[in-house]
């Protein structure tokens, strides 16, 4: 099968960039597995909120703000976010304060949204309203349609197991088909590095990372529809309401190699207890858990644009826990560049995520 594009990875990196790039030519998605968004897209916290992230990502979660809030109908649903801390947390808290914009609260206005907040160990509490909920399904399906109505494949179950450079491009071999594309573009997620070294391409050692996420029963029966999502200060842990369930993370960052990734029982354990500690309902039960892989640059920052020593390979990679929010414009930015226009989110941004500042 030919054609313009071959995007390897079915996770929101490889439909966003796909559907962008479905209006400069023809788009072929492979994903390794059944069905999209199987790894790091379907773990996912599923907030978006402005603030979260480096600068340079606080710029594509601007810049992506209105695709997510109006486009197909938006994707965002009230939710807000909740930072807390106890006594010894000042400085965290305080940071948190500043970057993410927290308005702050008294013990009892934090209480009164979040009754099962422990006033014994709750010194500061912030909120900022500007956060929600993201339906990550509907927008993985949203760019999805998008790549199909501008006659592009996309295309599960296809496992990549060789890359050959072609005098047009490349040839890529799955265990179903060879496909043939002019421009290949690396959205692989924690596997990144590992296509780059099948196409003969220099890795740029990307990290990925655990994050595990138990869910709870609804602790003490409380109705959570309105409560926020909280985290304790400086990410030692957050939880998210969720279709009536609790989600607990212990925000752990840990190297892996790339894999089906799994919670380690130990790690949740003590996330658990950072939690359980700010709470006054105990933990009774974990009803299932999961983990998903984080892969970060080594700057931390998305890696977008073509390979300098590679004029046809195309990185769209390194998107950490921030896919999702700035998908939009993060696609939109490889567009612009694959298209030779002047990017809309600006040229220093671009410049700041290039490939080009790892030569």
């Amino acid at each position: 099968m030919d054609t313009d594009f071959l995007v390897i990875g079915g996770g929101i990196a490889g439909v966003s960039v796909g559907a962008r790039l479905s209006h400069l030519g023809r788009v072929t998605v492979l994903e390794a597995e059944q069905g999209l968004g199987y790894h790091a897209s379907g773990r996912s916290a599923a907030l978006f909120d402005e603030c979260l992230g480096a600068a340079e990502i606080v710029a594509l979660n601007k810049a992506s703000h209105s695709y997510h809030a109006t486009e197909n109908g938006g994707v965002l649903s009230d939710r807000g976010l909740m930072v807390v801390g106890r006594a010894e947390d000042a400085e965290r808290y305080e940071a948190d304060r500043v970057h993410m914009k927290l308005r702050t609260l008294t013990r009892d206005e934090a209480r009164e949204m979040v009754p099962i907040l422990n006033p014994d160990m709750l010194a500061f509490a912030g909120l900022n309203e500007a956060a929600w909920d993201l339906d990550t399904d509907l927008l993985i399906q949203n760019f999805a349609r998008q790549i199909r109505g501008n006659g592009g494949a996309v295309l599960t179950g296809q496992r990549v197991g060789a890359i050959a450079r072609t005098g047009a491009g490349w040839s890529v071999e799955t265990a179903k088909d060879t496909y043939q594309g002019r421009v290949l573009v690396n959205a692989a997620g924690a596997w990144v590095d590992e296509i780059a070294r099948m196409a003969g391409v220099t890795p740029l050692g990307f990290t990925p990372m655990r994050r595990s996420m138990a869910r709870l029963p609804a602790p003490g029966g409380h109705d959570m529809t309105t409560w926020p999502m909280i985290e304790g200060a400086g990410e030692r842990w957050y939880c998210k309401p969720d279709a009536g369930k609790l989600l607990v993370s212990p925000a752990e960052e840990h190297p892996m190699e790339p894999h089906d990734a799994y919670a380690d029982d130990m790690v949740l354990a003590e996330g658990l207890a950072r939690y359980e500690e700010m709470m006054t309902e105990p933990v009774t039960r974990v009803e299932t858990n999961w983990a998903g892989l984080r892969t970060f640059a080594p700057d931390r920052l998305l890696v977008i644009g073509f390979d300098p020593h590679t004029p046809d390979f195309f990185w769209h990679a390194g998107q950490g826990g921030y896919g999702f929010q700035t998908a939009p414009a993060a696609s939109a930015l490889a567009a612009d560049v694959v298209a030779g226009r002047a990017p809309e989110v600006g040229a220093e941004l671009a410049a700041a995520l290039s490939p080009a500042r790892f030569a």
